[in-house]
């Protein structure tokens, strides 16, 4: 005989169907990881001839033999992480290894950055500076908490659109996460702010040199070229993503249940809209909390290229005050920062030391989500099948009228964006190849930028193979199908304003 739960006869206990959870990041680029490698034996091995730059020539495509045995291949895949951590890049060959002598190719500095931030962020909310802080602002705010997400945004996109600020803005979950939930929104909010803020400026660059720049060399034109198409373009987009974010936010605050990304154990606890008192700020916590400003405004005079984006030209000489720092000069600068804050807070070097070990380790999901994802990418280069690629676009876009010819540069350069994620590699590898088809299109090489750097950054906005997107959306514990649920409806609404833009810039050249 059966019976129910309590014991009661007669109906059967209904069977409990285990439920289908969503991989991880680390599940989800494991999985693009092999797939890539597959795909690698089915697409043929191919090479441009290089000019003095490093340059493909046009036309100058032909198969290659990548020199990679079944062995080589499969080593290739079993040190992918190895060597999205720090692979070394051949010279003269090319090819990543953990072996070789050359440039770093891996993600070993930005790695390191993530720990450090970690460490860092960890310190600073181990004083309690951080909580009353973000409790004193989000009891100040009110209701005012959209011009907050808007200000934040257009901080980040200014940021982007003239820097490429972009992976710098992991350092920001510790502070945007939790004052985003302080407001009584959830923290798909922090991660619209801070993802879609800084991304939408990249992906309109208006003088951005690690984007605009080496693309605009590498067209052979001026990084001047269609910058006010380009500037129409960020104003336009950033008000659509920010009004996006700010209606999701909206809907939140009215009614949680709507929460894309649900709460987190003590999440709702930290709304502060209806707090009565909130505790003052002390002379120690106030320090700690200028402490934190200042290591974030240097952080973000370090990186910028100042003579570059006040004079748009992007070989300018640096003024003597630019640092010129990148990652490994950033982790230095948040690990020396954690041991000032401890100082400063008077911590104790037991306490301190425990803090920062906890903190790094807190931060080392997002961390091997970072080095997976790069790692990706050094399969595609040693099997050497990323110019058959670029060979494949080369046929696509010949012949097309000037509008359908800017189109169809936006959406071939998306699988290429997928592939290759940096904004840079993609710029030098699939510009000398399509900057010159615009010749032939009738079309100015500037629209070739636009709709390049578009793809780019429109893609940059939720694949998984990026360490902005990826490695945010682990930094602020929000599900990635999640994120897509949340972000595909404004990627199909930029999908169509972009296509829009590209279209109308080729047709007034």
């Amino acid at each position: 005989m059966s019976t129910t739960a309590t014991g009661q006869p007669g109906t059967e206990e209904p069977e409990h169907k285990p439920k289908f959870t969503f991989p991880s990041a680390l599940t989800i680029l494991a999985i693009v990881t092999v797939a890539v490698w597959l795909l690698a034996f089915l697409i043929p091995s191919g090479a441009y001839d290089r000019n003095d730059k490093g340059a493909p020539v046009e036309g100058s495509y032909h198969r290659v033999d990548s020199g990679q045995s079944f062995v080589d291949r499969l080593n290739d895949l079993f040190l992918a992480p190895v060597n999205g951590l720090y692979g070394i890049q051949d010279e003269k060959s090319g090819v990543v290894g953990p072996d070789m002598a050359g440039e770093l190719y891996g993600s070993a500095g930005v790695f390191l950055f993530v720990l450090a931030i970690g460490a860092f962020i960890t310190v600073v909310f181990a004083t309690g500076a951080l909580d009353r802080g973000i409790g004193r602002l989000a009891h100040r705010l009110g209701g005012r908490g959209a011009m907050l997400i808007a200000g934040v945004m257009v901080v980040f996109s200014v940021l982007g659109t003239v820097e490429g600020f972009a992976e710098e803005t992991l350092g920001f979950y510790g502070l945007i996460v939790p004052l985003m939930l302080a407001l009584g929104y959830d923290r798909m909010v922090a991660v619209g702010a801070i993802i879609l803020g800084a991304g939408i400026g990249v992906l309109c660059s208006t003088v951005n040199p690690f984007a605009t720049g080496v693309a605009s060399s590498a067209a052979d034109i001026s990084l001047g070229d269609g910058i006010v198409l380009r500037f129409v373009m960020w104003v336009v987009l950033t008000a659509v993503t920010i009004a996006y974010v700010i209606r999701y936010a909206k809907r939140v605050q009215k009614n949680p249940a709507r929460s894309l990304s649900g709460f987190l154990p003590g999440d709702r606890e930290q709304t502060a809209s209806d707090a009565g008192e909130v505790p003052e700020l002390t002379r120690l916590h106030k320090a700690v909390l200028v402490l934190v400003a200042l290591v974030f405004a240097f952080m973000i005079f370090s990186v910028v290229p100042w003579s570059s984006a006040l004079t748009g030209k992007a070989d300018a000489t640096p003024y003597g005050f630019e640092l010129g720092w990148s990652f490994p000069q950033l982790a230095a600068l948040f690990l020396v920062a954690a041991a000032l804050v401890g100082c400063v807070a008077r911590m104790g070097e037991q306490k301190l030391s425990s803090t920062i070990i906890q903190g790094a380790a807190d931060f080392i999901s997002p961390a091997l989500v970072i080095v997976l994802a790069r790692g990706v990418t050094v399969i595609m280069n040693n099997s050497k099948v990323t110019d058959t690629v670029l060979h494949s676009i080369e046929g696509v876009v010949k012949g097309t009228s000037s509008g359908l010819f800017a189109i169809i540069v936006f959406v071939v350069n998306l699988p290429l964006a997928f592939l290759i994620p940096s904004t840079s590699g993609h710029a030098t590898l699939a510009m000398p190849i399509l900057a010159p088809l615009a010749d032939f299109a009738g079309v100015s090489r500037s629209v070739v930028v636009t709709a390049w750097q578009a793809a780019s950054g429109w893609m940059n906005l939720w694949v998984p193979t990026t360490a902005v997107t990826i490695g945010g959306v682990a930094l602020a514990k929000v599900g990635y199908d999640k994120y897509l649920r949340f972000v595909w409806p404004l990627l199909a609404i930029l999908f169509v304003l972009i296509c829009v833009f590209v279209a109308l810039g080729a047709a007034l050249t």
